[in-house]
């Protein structure tokens, strides 16, 4: 399906910094709880993330990653959900994230 870019510009993708990342045992699929701090303007931001094949919240704390921050809210096992954290499946659907190299200030707009 081809949409057309205001279509794609109405998605909000922020750079953020990983700020705490705790297990989520309520989940139904292995998942960690996680924060970001998307900048002054966004502020920090809490999701449900099913990146434990590939990250520890050790590995995952200071890492910078991209977010959709403007999807609304949803309620995963009682856990408030404020944006998706990016990223692609690998070969067996584990999640990789989307991240930023060189490191940019949180809260930059994907373009």
């Amino acid at each position: 399906m081809i949409i057309s870019y205001d279509d794609f510009s109405k998605v909000d993708i922020r750079s953020g910094t990983v700020m705490k990342v705790e297990p989520f045992a309520r989940a139904l699929k292995p998942a960690y709880k996680v924060w970001v701090d998307f900048g002054p303007e966004v502020g920090t931001l809490q999701t449900s993330a099913q990146v434990t094949v590939h990250y520890t919240p050790e590995a995952l704390v200071g890492r910078q990653v991209l977010g959709a921050v403007n999807l609304g809210e949803k309620n995963i096992a009682g856990f408030a959900s404020q944006f998706l954290m990016l990223g692609c499946a690998d070969a067996q659907g584990a999640v990789c994230l989307a991240t930023i190299d060189p490191k940019v200030a949180n809260g930059q707009k994907l373009f």
